[in-house]
């Protein structure tokens, strides 16, 4: 028995010793970070932010049909290239249009995006000369609607961003560390817009369930961070930022990973849609949260403890 309890309390140390030694090998891949200026690691996301928020004022992301409106044609049992697809249809009918395609469990087929206007029955009769053998279903979304889902998300994301900044000021009751929170979490919004405008990613209602989505996975990342640093155990700022970034490192990098897995076997536009969303928006949050945020806390408890020391 004593022999049982001696074997496991050992094993129970190695295993620490190893989870220790990962740990600290992780921290020394991560002390560049450290070793960053703190205005540095301010002024570069900011700039990025900037440059990010510039873009949209040029390029918007196109609004998908579901918020402006338009025409969709699901034909089904159709197996084409998209883009040759999309050349074919507007060359026909003279209307420029959309095509993306789809795969489930039983079937394939494609799905043609048109304007407002657009009669659907144009777009089946130029694509039965090519697929005379697919099932078409053609369905229309009215510009009233559109527009009541557009302003219905809208509101979705200011009121979700307001009440995340309330809460954040209500618990951290410090306005230079809950600035830097609200900041962070527009910033990785914007920066996530500007990444679906570059990419020709349309703003749906899908998309705009992955920004209020984002919004939660920032707050997180942030709070860790902040919690890590203003209520510290370790003796320094740099060793509580080294432990708070290895742990952020690793949720996020294990999310990201997720989101590539879902990505890689989805077959449905719009989880693809959502899934391409947050991993621009976690891309973004990496440096917002453990670069920018981490910056200016730093900044923070440096003029803190100046401070201390002058009085």
């Amino acid at each position: 028995m004593a022999k049982s309890k001696a074997k496991t309390k050992a094993n129970k140390k190695k295993r620490q010793s190893v989870t220790e030694d990962m740990r600290q090998k992780k921290q020394k891949k991560l002390g560049f970070l450290v070793r960053m200026n703190h205005r540095t690691m301010m002024m570069i996301p900011l700039a990025i932010f900037i440059i990010a928020a510039l873009l949209l004022t040029v390029h918007f992301p196109t609004l998908g049909i579901d918020l402006q409106g338009g025409v969709v044609v699901t034909a089904y049992g159709v197996n084409a290239n998209p883009d040759d697809l999309a050349k074919y249809v507007s060359k026909e009918i003279g209307t420029q249009v959309r095509v993306e395609s789809f795969s489930g469990i039983s079937q394939k087929g494609v799905r043609i995006y048109a304007p407002v206007g657009t009669d659907p029955t144009k777009i089946i009769k130029v694509m039965r000369v090519k697929y005379p053998n697919a099932e078409y279903n053609p369905s229309e979304v009215q510009p009233t609607f559109g527009k009541i889902a557009q302003q219905q998300g809208i509101k979705a994301i200011i009121f979700a961003f307001l009440g995340m900044a309330v809460v954040v000021f209500l618990f951290f009751r410090n306005p230079v560390s809950s600035s830097a929170i609200v900041f962070s979490a527009l910033s990785d919004m914007t920066i996530a817009l500007a990444l679906m405008s570059l990419f020709g990613i349309q703003l749906t209602t899908a998309t705009i369930a992955a920004l209020l989505m984002l919004i939660g996975y920032t707050v997180d990342s942030n709070i860790l961070l902040t919690t890590r640093l203003l209520k510290r155990k370790e003796n320094t700022v740099e060793e509580a930022y080294l432990s708070a970034v290895s742990t952020g490192f690793t949720m996020s990098t294990t999310t990201l990973g997720a989101l590539v897995v879902l990505l890689a076997v989805s077959t449905s536009q719009v989880i693809d849609s959502i899934a391409i969303v947050l991993i621009f928006g976690l891309l973004a949050d990496f440096m917002n949260t453990w670069i920018f945020n981490a910056g200016v806390l730093r900044w923070y408890l440096l003029r803190k403890d100046a401070g201390r020391v002058k009085k």
